[in-house]
């Protein structure tokens, strides 16, 4: 059995993945865990942290390693953790992301942008940073980011037994989905080469980011009669950004005829109309854009318009002023 390279305390190292409903951390963590456990000899435990099964909903997953002859006593979140997964970029702003990571932590983050780049979009005080472009290889390979990031954390932590992942990726997914076996592990392959590693001092460029729990504001002794919300109205603020999986609606504008089907399908409301006149010189209601800040990329309104004037695009690859405008042409695209 390999040693592992660092412990805390109690003698175990510590992983915690941070995502959303829909990318896979859940099943990320299983496999790692049990690669570890049942495929390596470790001793440890798995177990993942999340509200309503939805995409979109906040995941964790915990998972540590600890060595055979150590009893497992403790069944709390990680805390502090010796490497951190981060699914996607655009979560970055939740608070408590980045809590409790030190010179010690390897954090690796699903990002095409460099170690220096991506330290100074999470202000990250010290440690190891991995950046590895696991949206583009799982939309190449027709993947989720969960396997290409499996990859990645093999290939970063030192110890992790790349083969064993790959025989509990071929397990996990089994007859039921064994068509997605042979793409998986490429995308897993992938991962496992395709990243940038850059330490980081402590250079007082940014403060620490101690982990602390603020508790809930309300309680049995405070909560409001009849389940009342205090704050109703909050979901136009909502950014779904972070949900989607690599693809968007793109609306052509000039092929658009304003008949609202998109709109009847689409479960964000993410279409922009107004009152208007219509290319027949009729006054109606125009489709002017797409907010995406409020699109999820579930890709409905493609399936229902007959005009084919909303297309499928890869985000990544779609120029950022379509995303700004809410729109493109045909000319355009």
């Amino acid at each position: 059995m390999t040693d592992l390279p660092i412990t805390n305390e109690m003698g175990f190292y510590e992983i915690r993945m941070e995502s959303i409903g829909g990318f896979g951390a859940n099943l990320a963590g299983k496999i790692l865990g049990e690669a570890g456990i049942l495929g390596m000899g470790f001793n440890g435990s798995n177990f993942s942290s999340y509200g309503s099964e939805k995409k979109g909903s906040p995941v964790k997953s915990f998972i540590r390693f600890c060595d055979a002859n150590t009893t497992v006593r403790v069944n709390s979140p990680v805390t502090e953790p010796h490497m951190l997964v981060i699914f996607l970029e655009t979560i970055l702003d939740t608070p408590g992301l980045l809590s409790g990571t030190g010179n010690d932590t390897i954090v690796i983050i699903n990002s095409a942008s460099s170690p220096s780049e991506a330290r100074d979009k999470m202000k990250l005080q010290c440690g190891t940073i991995v950046t590895v472009d696991a949206m583009k290889i799982a939309v190449e390979e027709k993947t989720r980011v969960n396997t290409a990031l499996l990859g990645t954390v093999a290939a970063a932590s030192g110890f992790i037994d790349p083969e064993s992942i790959k025989d509990y990726i071929r397990k996990n997914l089994g007859k039921k989905y064994s068509f997605l076996i042979e793409p998986n592990l490429k995308t897993f392959e992938r991962g496992l080469k395709e990243y940038q590693s850059q330490f980081f001092e402590d250079d007082g460029k940014y403060p620490a980011q101690p982990f602390k729990r603020d508790g809930q504001k309300l309680g049995y002794m405070n909560q409001p009669m009849g389940g009342v919300i205090l704050t109703p109205g909050t979901t136009i603020h909502k950014d779904l950004t972070a949900s989607r999986s690599g693809y968007i609606p793109v609306l052509l504008k000039d092929k658009c005829t304003s008949c609202g089907e998109c709109d009847i399908v689409c479960p964000d409301y993410c279409f922009d109309w107004s009152r208007g006149i219509d290319k027949k010189g009729r006054e109606g209601q125009i489709l002017n854009k797409i907010n995406y800040e409020h699109c999820k990329g579930c890709l409905r309104c493609i399936e229902i318009c007959k005009f084919n004037s909303l297309i499928s695009r890869v985000e990544y690859e779609t120029d950022n002023k379509v995303l700004e405008v809410g729109y493109s042409t045909s000319e355009l695209v």
